[in-house]
């Protein structure tokens, strides 16, 4: 009986520390399961989506160095061969960079793109006003102005950029997020999604058509995110850069079958 009551006590105490402790593991909001696309470039996974829904990216000049994609002019990565449920119509597109050059044009740290047609949705910068973020998209079907309050002053900082697509009687109603605040909101359609086997992430361009990539930005991605639905503010800024879900969500399993072995 006692023997019984010490591993309750045990397995009682392992379980409260893992409660404190989920949250800064998780750390992805409240949409943890529609999470279909991760890459932190960290040693060991430098090339991998910890989803497991798109393949290994290729780098087309570009570098994994020190946990971080460095992209570039004439540097950058594409991954292909999604498997998964449609991408869309709801989306959120989240990134971490350092920039490293202001006065580039046309690019985006994180963009889909089909790879049957001229279709993309994109972080962009810079592409109509220089020095500023925009939701970019093939033939601006779902771009408006970027906000004129906005711009990129200086490089070398880690800021965080998100863009929520969500279907508004089929256009896409976006909002535009930098560091957790929102700096853009509008309604602009038709909303697009994304199948499987015709779908591509870019890292670098904001768009790949007929073999060629279009624009380039110079910085250094530290994560890069696609949900497959539409992430609040709050749920913006609750995100943390480089903390596995994945990998805490196999930790808790080991951990949990550990404790019923004993």
């Amino acid at each position: 009986m006692k023997r019984l009551l010490h591993t309750f006590v045990w397995v009682f105490s392992v379980l409260l520390l893992l409660s404190f402790s989920l949250p800064t593991a998780f750390g992805q909001g409240d949409k943890k399961e529609d999470l279909i696309g991760h890459w932190t470039f960290e040693k060991g996974d430098e090339l991998k989506d910890l989803t497991g829904h798109f393949s290994d990216i290729e780098l087309k000049g570009a570098e994994v160095k020190d946990g971080k994609l460095h992209i570039g002019n004439n540097k950058w990565a594409l991954t292909t061969g999604y498997k998964g449920a449609d991408i869309g119509p709801d989306k959120t597109l989240v990134t971490w960079l350092y920039l490293d050059d202001l006065n580039v044009r046309h690019g985006a740290p994180l963009a889909v793109n089909k790879s049957s047609s001229d279709t993309f949705d994109a972080i962009v910068y810079a592409e109509k006003h220089e020095k500023h973020w925009m939701a970019g998209s093939s033939h601006f079907r779902r771009t408006q102005d970027a906000p004129h309050g906005s711009a990129e002053k200086e490089t070398g900082k880690l800021i965080q950029l998100a863009i929520s697509y969500e279907d508004d009687g089929g256009n896409a109603k976006i909002m535009i997020y930098r560091n957790g605040e929102r700096i853009g909101d509008y309604t602009k359609g038709p909303i697009k999604t994304w199948v499987e086997d015709d779908v591509e992430a870019l890292f670098g361009p904001r768009a790949f058509i007929n073999g060629t990539a279009h624009g380039w930005v110079v910085a250094r991605v530290e994560d890069a995110r696609i949900y497959n639905a539409v992430l609040s503010e709050k749920e913006i800024n609750n995100l943390e850069a480089d903390t596995l879900d994945v990998e805490a969500r196999g930790k808790l399993a080991t951990t949990w079958g550990s404790i019923k072995n004993k």
